[in-house]
């Protein structure tokens, strides 16, 4: 084993998205490429996938542009390039039309990226399979990927024959994606020689979150074993629920006897001092400090690494949300660590009753956010499972995929009263063509189509985001949160997180029914927040016989009107049944349905598609 190669890739995109919110601008990326190559030590780099796209689109940049430029200077030295999709579900969070699958692993190559790491979520080997056939078919090396997680229906077995099926279908390398970094060394170990067994030639790639505190131990093991490449990360966004550090594992392996390149140190720290520099610009106002620590705590609910960068961000956002809650009913307020505690447990409880998914993206982030709502409900005093996003029922249904263990009777018994519909099918049967659709759409906006229909495919794969960036809307909000965040002082990096103070968290304005008439009731604070002045109401149902009542926002998130393009939205004088869908809050990731609770006219539609809205805000008036 002594004098083995092991090579290393650099997941530079991964080591953002694992500790905040955003990524590099291009002109960043671009700055700090030539350092990367200069380094001398990487034969891969990953300059795309996950949420990085979305995330241009978010702060008003084109991905496209950033994908192109950023990938150029890699291909020129030869060092390959490597994207993360997530088979039925792309690029996104949701499931994506073949048409735009196909056209994404085209469009991606063309414009640089050599490998597509392709995994499903569920470890369905028909997602995979088919991202595994559109990637060879668009000139792309097809790595599968196996999303590894540790219970008692995720063993050794089942992985050996996963990666057996896809190798067995075309794909050109394996990655073992311990996205957690909860998976035990041995058992790793075991693994890796199971797969090597059956193909000793297949590369191996892995890639670990170092935040439970297994990561090097289970590196060493599997280069033991037989893997080939190794992810990593390097300072300062290193551990922590990032990825382990180059330096660390280098000296490591190389103690150990194996043949690892060389590091020229000179380049490591102008990387290492551009990439502080980037968190300095903007980037550290979206990092919250705990992302950089390790945490053993994440042993039991798995939660991924990649995730838990921006779960503290979610956290801060529904804490305020919950404690405004608390404020307004005179209740004691929740810690951040009182929240994520109660979150953790939720993880571990509701986990086993949803099937074992592995808690990769998207899943990851349907399991949390499915186990915050349940927490957020028991701490006012309501039930488990009174809101199921659409996206978390199509999981459960198996719209998804297959689930690798069974439901808990108590979660097929609400699925039955709900009326769904259980699916046992090919999951990307579900989900028919759609690009003449976006190409309409973009011929009516007069929108170019791009080089390679690089646009066309951005517009098909995030609609929404897509539509933000082009209006200018995306990049005003982000650029007004940037500021809100610079004026209230040194960042979540920097450790100095503003909390709302009670005043804060206190309404402004209430909505009040009275005997089925809704007045509202405009309240204010002293300089102090001691003292409070309650302004005369005012009778919303003035202007008529009838009482007017409004549907109110049950969680804070972005309101939309629809989430397809194929939907209808409602307008202003449509008659509405009582459980008629209105709209939509996306929150966390996840598209959360709003129906109506009563029956009537639509008189008003109190916010545009895409705007923020607080828990109890007026989505739609009826009466």
């Amino acid at each position: 084993m002594n004098g083995r190669k092991i090579k290393f890739s650099l997941v530079y995109r991964d080591m953002w998205q694992s500790s905040g919110k955003y990524v590099p601008r291009v002109d960043q990326l671009v700055k700090v490429a030539p350092h990367i190559i200069e380094m001398g030590c990487f034969a891969r780099v990953e300059t795309n996938g996950g949420g990085f796209e979305q995330i241009n689109l978010l702060f008003g940049e084109n991905p496209n542009k950033s994908v192109r430029e950023w990938t150029k200077p890699f291909k020129d030295a030869g060092i390959q390039t490597h994207m993360l999709e997530r088979a039925l579900n792309g690029i996104r969070m949701n499931p994506v039309p073949a048409d735009v699958r196909k056209l994404m692993f085209k469009v991606k190559k063309k414009q640089g990226t050599d490998i597509a790491r392709s995994f499903c979520g569920l470890n369905d080997p028909r997602n995979i399979l088919d991202s595994v056939k559109y990637a060879k078919a668009g000139g792309m090396i097809a790595q599968a990927a196996l999303s590894l997680t540790y219970s008692k229906v995720h063993t050794v077995q089942s992985y050996v024959e996963l990666a057996d099926e896809l190798i067995k279908g075309g794909a050109d390398e394996i990655c073992l994606k311990d996205m957690a970094g909860i998976a035990r060394p041995a058992w790793l170990g075991k693994i890796v020689k199971g797969i090597k067994a059956l193909h000793p030639d297949t590369p191996l790639q892995y890639h670990s979150h170092s935040g439970p505190g297994f990561a090097m131990a289970s590196i060493l093991e599997v280069c033991r074993a037989g893997v080939d490449y190794i992810d990593v990360a390097m300072e300062p966004l290193s551990w922590g629920t990032g990825h382990v550090d180059l330096l660390a594992v280098h000296a490591m392996l190389k103690d150990d006897g194996f043949d690892v390149p060389a590091i020229n140190m000179d380049a490591y720290m102008k990387v290492r001092a551009l990439t502080q520099e980037f968190m300095d610009d903007f980037l550290g106002y979206y990092i919250d400090p705990r992302n950089r620590f390790m945490n053993s705590l994440l042993i039991g609910p798995g939660l991924p690494g990649g995730m838990m960068g921006s779960l503290m961000a979610d956290l801060e956002n529904n804490l305020a949300s919950l404690n405004k809650w608390m404020v307004k009913r005179n209740k004691p307020q929740l810690t951040q660590d009182d929240l994520l505690i109660k979150l953790f447990n939720e993880v571990e409880y509701i986990w086993p009753m949803l099937g074992y998914p592995p808690l990769v993206t998207p899943y990851s982030q349907y399991v949390k956010n499915l186990a915050l709502m349940n927490v957020m409900q028991l701490v006012k005093g309501e039930n488990r499972w009174s809101m199921i996003a659409d996206n978390i029922w199509d999981m459960l249904l198996g719209k998804g995929g297959r689930l690798p263990g069974d439901l808990d009777p108590e979660i097929i018994k609400l699925a039955k009263e709900a009326g769904k519909e259980f699916f046992t099918g090919r999951p990307q049967d579900l989900y028919p063509d759609a690009l003449d659709t976006f190409r309409k759409e973009m011929n009516e906006n007069g929108w170019a189509f791009g080089q390679d229909d690089e646009e066309l495919l951005e517009l098909a794969m995030h609609p929404q985001q897509y539509r933000a960036y082009k209006s200018g809307a995306a990049k005003k909000a982000f650029e007004e949160d940037l500021s809100k965040r610079r004026l209230e002082g040194g960042g979540l990096i920097a450790g100095t997180a503003v909390a709302n103070t009670v005043a804060d968290l206190k309404p402004s304005t209430m909505f009040i029914d009275v005997d089925g008439e809704s007045f509202k009731v405009s309240v204010e604070y002293g300089e102090s927040g001691s003292s409070v002045e309650v302004k005369p109401a005012v009778n919303q149902s003035s202007a008529s016989q009838e009482p007017v009542k409004m549907i109110i926002a049950p969680l804070e998130g972005k309101f939309y009107l629809t989430k397809e393009s194929a939907e209808v939205a409602i307008k202003v004088g449509d008659l509405i049944k009582v459980g008629d869908r209105i709209g939509y809050v996306e929150a966390m990731k996840t598209y959360n349905a709003i129906h109506s609770n009563v029956a009537g006219v639509i008189v008003e539609i109190c916010n545009a598609t895409g705007t923020d809205v607080e828990e109890d805000d007026v989505l739609v008036k009826i009466k």
